[in-house]
């Protein structure tokens, strides 16, 4: 029977797309090209509003599009650097019209096109909060191989390293640790939170299209999380027949004194989109390959940048049935193995120390568009992301710390976006649900003494650490308007979450109804400024986060993460003003945005830790403060164009994070690893044709670093007390230079470059077996030189 019903299905679906395809041959068909300043421009969009159908100009400039239905037809051209423009065409049935686009140079990007602001495609100056976007121009400026090294480069975002063994890192946004941001992978947040211990390094530049990134109230719109505001990780879609392949070979620590010597780090990429002749369907297919050696910054033996081989293989596929609907998949697989610490030609459990981590990872997704009316845009979309992680954390030659954790996340759900005149209205229900099983081979089993002390009673072989579900069902919606100079979005999202814990009996699964507002005003001065205040209502549930299953190990002591039995829900309350102004000062084309942020967190949560009575172990336990906290601050950015092939930017944070009561080991109430103050710089000039040359650099403020290492003071028990310090400030410069050969169509890039020129990095590392591995701040990297080779149609 389900065989006859899945013939049934597939029967249908052939012969609706039989009919559906002998009713678009209309043989309308539109050809021209698109020209700026007398010369043609490659690989420009080229789409028809309200519908699926698009194409791209070829290497030449010019373009076709076919079987276009007979009528009235809006005709967009978009390509970044340029201004967006559109026509207006009427057309017949077996008609074929010539339409020539000439189009101004956009010198800021001011046309950019983002989906984060109100889940749907408009003009990111028109938005009313503010979105940034992280570009792949921006990648290659930085040389960024990995998502994690780029998101240094927008304002309020700085990447942090939190362990020398096994490299496990996190990006902090607007002073706020990583489980405070939302990571979303083309709009859906399945990119889970044991995801992203490792994952912001698993993800290759190359196959990201761009990267946009909303500061707070994000929650309103893509769920929990999203406090401090959401990264937003659009993959690359086919549009045009394009290939690329690229080799790098990167030498860290290249003239560095007192290290165990360079390492190396070498990475292949290549991607490439095919088209069918009538545009209707496209897939892309990208591969990437890395492996980095280790790296020894004190000449100890043991690692401060870890090791690692990574293998990233994935497509995106999309067709259009007719001119108004369109169905896309995406699938993605990423392998990568990671062991840090000491003796690495040895098994795990014959080392001093070793971390490692081995992740197996697979996220697929569909979705399927359809116009309406007009504009309209009904989606329906589903994903999945499946991570099997075998894990080692052990010193001393433990046979008992290896591990694997089993991570199953799904999201599903359904928007509508209705345009009017001067107004629209996007609202939906999605369901996110997470589901995580953690097994270790031994475990310590804890318990109390007579005095209320915490103690460890045993080890069990083959425990069961966590098997949580979480589940969270949200129906939201946006209304936005536009009136005069103003424009209103008012928003908000209906939350039920539920977090079980079946791995401890007796304990009862926590829940909580959460209703989320989101409201954003933006004023047009002038054309050039818009100034824009916002207020939004976010949460994080008392779950399991990423580094809680991440355990620091030394000779000395074993950091294992759990929360509190009462834990309750975080909440908070965050509000935005700014003022952007983007236009001519003089004869330079300039950008300025200046944003202030606070954002008050209720129950905001804190790490306390203790050292289990008679062992080594310590507990860092998450709890909810006796009070709150407040983090606010100011983001600025500013952009310049002086010359046509010469680009600017650069943007600047000053902030604190407090808490408003002493909290923590040390009983401070700034947060811990939250600099001050931070900021970036990136230049491109072309000076040459066909060379740039490109600086960046990251400034990293003083920040308060816990140390419990070897030259930490002990207590009677000969157990480390701690002490706080104070880091250093950092100021990390490269710079770029590519040359390009053109040969018949194909472009032949030739790279190279310097990392971290000044070696501007920790010099104060702790050493040998007992060593505090999470004693790490600053720069990722130490001076590294770079050459490269790039071939494609880009």
């Amino acid at each position: 029977m389900k065989r006859i019903l899945t013939f049934t299905i597939i029967l249908a679906f052939l012969t609706l797309q039989y009919i559906s395809a002998q009713s678009d041959k209309t043989d309308a068909n539109v050809i021209g090209h698109v020209v700026s300043e007398g010369k043609h421009i490659p690989f420009a969009t080229v789409a028809v509003l309200g519908t699926t159908i698009g194409t791209a100009t070829d290497e030449t400039g010019h373009y076709q599009l076919v079987n276009l239905p007979e009528g009235e037809h809006t005709i967009v051209v978009r390509m970044v650097g340029y201004k967006t423009k559109q026509q207006v065409i009427h057309i017949q049935a077996h008609e074929t019209v010539e339409v020539k686009f000439d189009l101004e140079v956009d010198m800021l990007n001011l046309d950019e096109v983002v989906v984060s602001a109100d889940r749907g495609a408009q003009k990111r100056t028109e938005a009313p909060v503010i979105v940034n976007t992280i570009s792949p121009e921006l990648f290659q400026t930085s040389q960024s191989i990995s998502l994690g090294e780029g998101l240094n480069f927008s304002p309020g975002l700085r990447l942090e390293n939190n362990c020398q063994n096994c490299g496990f890192s996190q990006v902090r946004m607007n002073g706020m640790d990583g489980a405070h941001s939302q990571i979303l992978l083309n709009s859906r947040p399945v990119f889970s939170g044991l995801a992203g211990v490792y994952g912001l390094e698993l993800i290759p530049t190359t196959i990201i299209e761009k990267v946009e990134v909303v500061r707070g109230g994000g929650s309103a719109l893509f769920g929990s999380n999203a406090i401090a505001g959401t990264v937003n990780i659009i993959l690359k879609e086919p549009v045009t027949n394009t290939y690329e392949v690229g080799v790098l070979s990167n030498t860290i620590g290249i003239g560095v004194e007192g290290s165990g010597g360079p390492a190396a780090d070498y990475s292949v990429n290549a991607h490439t989109s095919i088209l069918s002749g009538d545009h209707k369907t496209g897939l892309t297919l990208y591969g990437f390959t890395r492996k980095r050696e280790k790296y020894d910054a004190n000449n100890d033996s043991f690692s401060e940048i870890t090791p690692l081989t990574n293998l990233t293989l994935g497509a995106r596929f999309f067709h259009k049935f007719g001119a108004r609907d369109k169905i896309s998949v995406d699938f993605l697989t990423l392998n990568e193995n990671r062991a840090g610490g000491n003796m690495h030609d040895y098994p795990l459990h014959q080392r001093q120390i070793a971390e490692a981590v081995d992740h197996n990872m697979y996220i697929g997704s569909i979705s399927y568009e359809r116009y309406f009316r007009k504009y309209d845009l009904l989606t329906i979309y589903a994903s999945g992301q499946y991570l099997n992680r075998d894990s080692f954390y052990g010193a001393a030659y433990s046979l008992t710390d290896y591990g694997n954790s089993i991570d199953r996340t799904y999201n599903a759900g359904v928007h509508y976006k209705a345009v009017f005149t001067n107004s629209s209205v996007v609202f939906g229900i999605d369901n996110t649900s997470g589901f995580l099983v953690d097994r270790k081979l031994g475990a310590p089993v804890f318990g109390t003494d007579v005095e209320g002390e915490t103690i460890i009673v045993g080890n069990e072989p083959h425990t069961l650490i966590a098997d949580q579900s979480s589940i969270t069902t949200g129906t939201f919606a946006q209304y936005d308007l536009t009136y005069n100079k103003f424009k209103f979005a008012l928003g908000g999202r209906l939350d039920r979450w539920e977090v079980k814990d079946l791995a401890h009996e007796g304990v009862e699964a926590k829940s909580a109804n959460v209703f989320s507002p989101r409201l954003s005003v933006m004023y047009e001065i002038i054309p050039e400024l818009k100034a824009r205040v916002s207020y939004s209502q976010g949460y994080r549930a008392p779950q399991i986060f990423d580094e809680d299953l991440h355990i620091e190990s030394s000779g000395s002591q074993q950091v294992i993460h759990v929360n509190d039995p009462d834990l309750k829900q975080e909440t908070s309350h965050s509000y935005m003003a700014s003022l952007d102004f983007n236009g001519l000062v003089g004869t330079i084309y300039t950008g300025f945005l200046i944003e202030g942020f606070r954002t008050r967190l209720m129950d905001a949560f804190t790490m306390d830790r203790e050292f289990v009575e008679g062992s080594t172990t310590v507990l860092a336990t998450r709890s909810n403060s006796d009070g709150g906290a407040t983090v606010q601050g100011v983001n600025m950015e500013l952009r310049f164009k002086p010359l046509r092939h010469f680009e600017f930017t650069s943007g600047y944070t000053i902030q604190s994070s407090l808490f408003d009561n002493p909290e923590g080991d040390f009983a401070i109430k700034e947060f811990e690893r939250t600099p001050n103050q931070y900021g970036f710089i990136a230049l491109d000039y072309d000076f040459i044709e066909n060379i740039c040359f490109s600086v960046t650099g990251n400034y990293t403020g003083s920040m308060k670093v816990p140390y419990f290492g070897t030259e930490a003071e002990v207590d009677g028990n000969g157990d480390p007390i701690g002490e706080l310090r104070t880091s250093e400030s950092f100021f990390d410069m490269g710079i770029r230079l590519t040359y390009d050969i053109k040969l018949n169509g194909v472009t032949m890039q030739l790279i190279g470059g310097v990392k971290n020129l000044f070696n501007a990095y920790q010099s104060d590392f702790d050493t040998g077996i007992d060593r505090d591995p999470a004693y790490i701040y600053g720069p990722f990297m130490p001076r590294s030189v770079y050459f490269g080779i790039k071939i494609g149609n880009f």
